[in-house]
């Protein structure tokens, strides 16, 4: 019999090697890399004049207060804005989400506050 059981997609293990479930709980950290991936930048804008720039609220409070700001900002110097939300601010967002921000965007900007 396997003494360790897995629990939420490997990030959590519980050690039961005693019978009673009351061993060693061990975390690793899903973020860990042992190589960064390298990508290129992508070339910036020529101009905001006609450009469609994306707005990433990632769902933290305040976040929205930001961005309506923003679009003011990029609406004044002519570029059209396209709003989109995560779901949550604690997972990535989902890449048809993603997706659809790239393929109707010329540039994202993402919204972090509190």
């Amino acid at each position: 019999m396997n003494n360790t059981s897995t629990r939420r997609s490997d990030r959590v293990r519980q050690d039961t090697s005693d019978g009673y479930g009351s061993g060693m709980t061990i975390l690793i950290d899903p973020t860990a890399e042992t190589e960064a991936d390298l990508r290129p930048r992508s070339a910036r804008l020529s101009s905001l004049d006609g450009a469609t720039v994306g707005l990433l609220d990632i769902s933290k409070a305040r976040g929205n207060i930001f961005l309506d700001r923003i679009a003011q900002l990029l609406t004044a110097r002519g570029a059209t804005v396209r709003r989109y939300v995560k779901p949550t601010f604690a997972r990535p967002a989902p890449p048809d989400l993603r997706a659809r921000i790239a393929e109707e965007c010329g540039a994202v900007i993402e919204a972090l506050a509190d």
